[in-house]
């Protein structure tokens, strides 16, 4: 056997030289906006004034909490995460179990339901609000032609309509993702375990619940956990759609957060931000505790 040849400094030098731009870039546009975000939150930080940025304490988080649209984004985020994982998580399941399945033209129908996924939220939000448009809208249209509604439903222009819209919107992004994830999971059981299940007479259902379920229980819970970010943290589709109104209706925190930075008050927008993610943090701790994750793998 030929000995490998020593690790020298030349070598460790060339490693060195070869990772530094990758770690300079993650650092310029990764690490420093994240510090950089998390200072300004204690600053008074406004576009219009960046002459005077003195430090301020606690005043960005009284002022933010003191705000009554951030409490009602704060409430509005709870419905969305809530209902669009819902039905995310259990449509995606049942595709996920039907795309199982071998039949003709599966891969052709593979592709038409992962299409969604490979489009930009915001993108995705354009083309539901010109769908959802109370004067032209193919929903409306639809609907009309179907005999279910006499007249057209200006869906973005009404609060309850508003965020009902924006949720389906999501949801149809959303199943996907969770079909795409469970069909990889599926895929992980041992063939051998639903053959012994059979021998031993269990039924389809039965099956399904003590051997499936077990089996891909820790990918469930992880990416149920990493959906409930991204959903808390994907304000570009109702922002394309609604823009976070009418009045304030389908505002979510990460949407209040761009209202700031548009407003210029950067100081306050590093504070709402550092909440999301104190809350985040929270329930991410939370969650894993409670799914028991860790004993689950």
């Amino acid at each position: 056997m030929s000995k490998r040849p020593p690790f020298t400094a030349r070598k460790a030098g060339f490693i060195a030289l070869c990772l530094l731009p990758g770690v300079v870039f993650v650092a310029l546009f990764t690490y420093y906006p994240m510090i950089r975000g998390n200072v300004i939150a204690f600053q008074r930080y406004n576009l219009f004034d960046i002459t005077a940025t003195p430090f301020v304490g606690l005043e960005n988080f009284r002022a933010v909490l003191a705000e009554p649209r951030f409490w009602t984004a704060l409430r509005n985020t709870g419905v969305w995460v809530a209902v669009s994982l819902f039905f995310q998580f259990f449509l995606g399941f049942g595709l996920a179990l039907l795309l199982r399945r071998h039949f003709r033209g599966r891969g052709l129908y593979q592709a038409w339901v992962f299409f969604p996924w490979a489009m930009s939220g915001f993108l995705i939000g354009l083309l539901w609000r010109w769908m959802c448009n109370g004067q032209f809208g193919v929903i409306n249209d639809l609907l009309l032609k179907a005999g279910i509604i006499d007249e057209r439903i200006g869906f973005l222009a009404s609060p309850g309509w508003a965020m009902t819209s924006v949720i389906i919107a999501n949801v149809w992004y959303g199943v996907t993702f969770f079909a795409i994830m469970i069909i990889a999971a599926l895929q992980s059981v041992p063939k051998e375990l639903y053959e012994a299940a059979a021998v031993d007479g269990a039924s389809r259902l039965r099956r399904f619940w003590h051997v499936t379920l077990p089996h891909i229980r820790p990918t469930l819970a992880l990416i149920v956990l990493l959906r409930i970010i991204w959903i808390l943290n994907f304000p570009d589709l109702i922002y394309a759609m609604t823009g976070g109104g009418p009045a304030g209706s389908t505002d979510i925190v990460t949407t209040f957060l761009i209202q700031q930075v548009a407003g210029g008050d950067y100081g306050r927008a590093g504070a709402v931000g550092l909440l999301a993610l104190g809350l985040l943090l929270a329930f991410s701790v939370f969650y894993l505790n409670a799914t028991r994750f860790e004993k689950a793998r």
